[in-house]
This record gives structure tokens, sequence and C-alpha cells, in this order.
């Protein structure tokens, strides 16, 4: 495993995150136990969940990653969670308030079995909360002790930028790192996200790098969303519909080509396609088996040339949806 520097700040992460999205708590089983603890084997240091994951059983996530981690020192690794989305009705168990991301750190260190959160990350921007009261928030957590750094996800350019510039005038902590959802097929964040995180010395840690299992090359023109894949459950056909289009699937099919004749799983060639140069500090990706995780964390000492991954770039860049 490699690992590198979390933007400017002092931690380094493994360049492979392992991801809870789906898998604890979830669609996995004792398989995401088994998981987690042969990643940390393989070299990852870094486990993403979120207070809301699973959906439908929120908080299980936490809770299986929480005891997979707690037989190893705790000093051998770093979790990150996040607050943002509903933990139940009512309009107090949401958002980013003070009294929601004060109670929600709490809850996630009781399901996680951990005395502090290495990185609390805002799930997403609250247009509702004023900032300076969720960076206060986040600012009273590290003072505390409860958290050592936040981060966010999916914020824009200029919310990372109003946020760094309010933490440095109140002398607060400031947020380390951003989760932008980018792939080969999704590269908005390039526009000014990453450019952002650059010039603020925040570190990238880019969620979907396999487009939600397209650049896997699972799904083909013409042919059914095999099952028990995510493009088979109803719930989430609406995300997929986007991706499972002829022009897309065509550009897939020419990149798993290439994948295959420079000798590479096209899972492979995405995540390294994702870490080429130092925009991204670590890509976040779940796994519903040891044969996948294996694959994936093998990814940063495979030495995938340069020319392959531009040549990745260029078969996918015209069947990109943004």
């Amino acid at each position: 495993m490699r690992y590198r520097q979390l933007g400017r700040w002092g931690i380094e992460v493994s360049e492979i995150t392992l991801g809870t999205w789906l898998t604890h708590g979830g669609t996995a089983g004792e398989t995401a136990t088994a998981c987690t603890r042969r990643a940390y084997e393989l070299g990852v240091n870094l486990f993403d969940t979120a207070n809301v994951y699973p959906e439908g059983h929120e908080g299980e996530a936490e809770r299986v990653l929480g005891e997979a981690l707690a037989v190893f020192p705790r000093d051998s690794y770093l979790v990150a969670t996040k607050v943002f989305s509903p933990m139940g009705d009512g309009p107090l168990l949401r958002g980013l308030s003070r009294k929601h991301v004060l109670a929600q750190a709490d809850a996630s260190l009781r399901r996680l079995g951990l005395d502090h959160i290495d990185l609390y990350q805002c799930h997403r921007y609250d247009p509702k909360t004023p900032l300076e009261e969720t960076a206060g928030a986040m600012d009273h957590l590290v003072r505390q002790g409860k958290i050592l750094y936040w981060g966010v996800s999916e914020w824009s350019a200029a919310q990372l930028d109003e946020v760094v510039a309010l933490c440095r005038d109140q002398r607060w902590a400031v947020p380390v790192s951003d989760q932008p959802h980018y792939s080969a097929l999704w590269r908005e964040p390039e526009a000014s996200v990453l450019p952002a995180c650059a010039r603020l010395g925040l570190g990238v840690m880019a969620f979907a790098p396999l487009a939600h299992g397209v650049l896997t090359g699972k799904y083909r023109d013409g042919e059914t969303a095999p099952a028990g894949s995510r493009a088979a459950r109803p719930a989430d056909r609406w995300m997929f519909d986007r991706y499972l289009t002829p022009a897309v699937l065509a550009a897939v099919a020419d990149f798993q080509k290439l994948a295959a004749d420079a000798g590479y799983r096209p899972a492979q060639l995405a995540l390294a396609w994702c870490l080429r140069g130092a925009a991204v500090s670590t890509v976040v990706v779940g796994v519903s088996s040891i044969a996948q995780l294996e694959a994936n964390a093998a990814v940063p000492e495979l030495g995938i040339g340069a020319d392959v991954v531009e040549r990745a770039g260029e078969i996918l860049g015209p069947a990109r949806l943004a």
C-alpha cells in the first residue's frame, strides 16, 4: 500500500479507503467484518462511514465497523464518519445545527465504540444553518477531543472558500478534507472543486470512483442488469438510468478492452485513473468480497503506466456525464 498526505495536513492516508455505504450493516453481512480486517492487513488505514448508513438500518454501519476494527491498535487506523442526513423524524434530527452535530457526534462515538473520531465530515452543505454555527460546533468538538479533524462532502468551491476563510478569521479548527463524487465518468469536480482544495490545502477523498460499478464492466448494452446488482434494484434505478445508456456502455466496453489488453481489471484501471497526479489523496471503495478487496487494494503497487491511464481517460471522456 502507498500513502499520501491529506492535503497540507500531517496525517498520511492509504491511497485506498474502505467505504461502508452498502456493505457494513447491509448487503455484505459477516463478509463486511472479514473485509475490514483484511483491508487493515493490506495496509488500508482509513475507513469511511456515516451515521446514516445503511438506509433503513441507520447506525448499523458504524457499529459493524467499530467492532471489526476493535481488534487492532487504535493508533494504527483512522475512522471517518459523517453527520447531516435525517436520523429520525422531526426537525431536530437532521442538518448541521449545533444541537444535531453535537448529539450525533456522541451517538457515533457510542456506536463505533471509540473515544474519538479521527475525521468528522459534514455529509452535505446545510443552507438552513448559519455557517458559523456549524463550523463553531466542529471547533468545539475538536477542543473537546471528541474529533481530531473535520471535513466536508460534496461542498462547492465557493462554500469551501467561505468556510476556510471563516475558520481562519475566528481561529477555529479548519476543515482538512472534501469528499466529492469523482470518476472518469463524473469529472465535474475538476472545474472548480479540485482546484479549490489544492488552493486551500484540503485533502480529496474521491467517492464512487468506479461510477457505482459501471466501470467494472458488470453492465452491458442490451442486457438486463445482473441479479443482485444495484441497477437491478427498483429503488436505485433512477441513479443508473443516466449511466446505462448506449453511449456510456459502448465507451465502457472499449475501456474494458484497454484494461484487459494491459493486463488489469477494469476496476483497477478506473482507480488508477482517479489516483493519477496529486489532486486526489485517496479513493473510497466499497467491496463485497475479499477477492474484490484484494484486487482493488493492489492498485497502488501495480504501477499502471501513465500512457494506459491517459488512454482510459480519452476513451471515457466523450461519454462522461459531468
